[in-house]
């Protein structure tokens, strides 16, 4: 999930088109590197409810990112590294500290669950623009907000685990606050909401809230302690610094 950033854009325009927003949503201006401290809690259709905790970092707009599972015990040292490429497949590794071994992601497991929660393999990835078709629906006002809407459509060689999205992007600076996902069935799959905090010029995810309507079972992942732009070495993303969890 990149989640995920403000060049002047007006606010009354109407004649764009799906894929002029979407670009500029692509265009918001993004930090050059992130650290932030992540709580992932899960809630399933009985309610029971499982949190994590993770010290996350990411480089060039979140194309690279590691994170640390550091609570609960039992998942403490479990570590994530995601490298995205431009003309070929996403690298994608885990460190389970249990077996002592990393875990490589495939291509094929895109559409499996992170953790266990709401948000699969897929989610955690940029979706590249190239790699997508749009097409702008009639504009909504939610949550007291005017927005555009755009339905955004895979293209078959992405091998996506989803047919569609429809999000709900906020005309004054261009974020994404709601999104409906549909999977292969064009069943409604998920419904995501995005909060913000502006720190200086970037509008950063503050909290995401995802629920599986198919499941019953949310998950909500809220960011804290962010810092950014501090000149993050390429060197931290390898399969050597998963191995070390970070002071927390």
């Amino acid at each position: 999930m990149r989640y995920l950033i403000l060049h002047f854009i007006p606010v009354f325009i109407f004649s764009q088109s799906g894929q002029e927003i979407a670009n500029m949503i692509s265009n918001r201006p993004s930090p050059k590197d992130m650290t932030n401290k992540t709580e992932m809690v899960l809630t399933n259709s009985k309610g029971k409810v499982r949190s994590h905790t993770m010290i996350s970092k990411s480089k060039d707009g979140n194309k690279k990112q590691i994170m640390w599972f550091i609570t609960p015990k039992d998942d403490r040292g479990i570590a994530f590294l995601k490298i995205e490429h431009d003309s070929e497949d996403d690298e994608m590794r885990m460190w389970l500290p249990a077996f002592k071994r990393v875990r490589r992601i495939s291509s094929k497991k895109r559409g499996d669950s992170f953790m266990g929660s709401d948000l699969n393999y897929e989610d955690l990835s940029s979706r590249e623009l190239e790699g997508n078709r749009y097409k702008r629906l009639d504009d909504v006002k939610w949550k007291e907000k005017d927005c555009y809407v755009i339905e955004t459509i895979p293209k078959k060689e992405v091998r996506s685990s989803y047919t569609r999205h429809v999000s709900f992007v906020d005309k004054s600076n261009m974020t994404i606050l709601r999104e409906e996902s549909f999977d292969r069935k064009n069943d409604l799959e998920k419904e995501k909401l995005f909060f913000y905090e502006k720190i200086g010029q970037y509008q950063l995810i503050k909290r995401v809230y995802v629920k599986n309507l198919l499941e019953n079972h949310t998950t909500e992942i809220i960011f804290s302690d962010m810092v950014v732009d501090t000149g993050m070495s390429d060197k931290l993303f390898n399969e050597m610094s998963l191995r070390r969890l970070p002071s927390e």
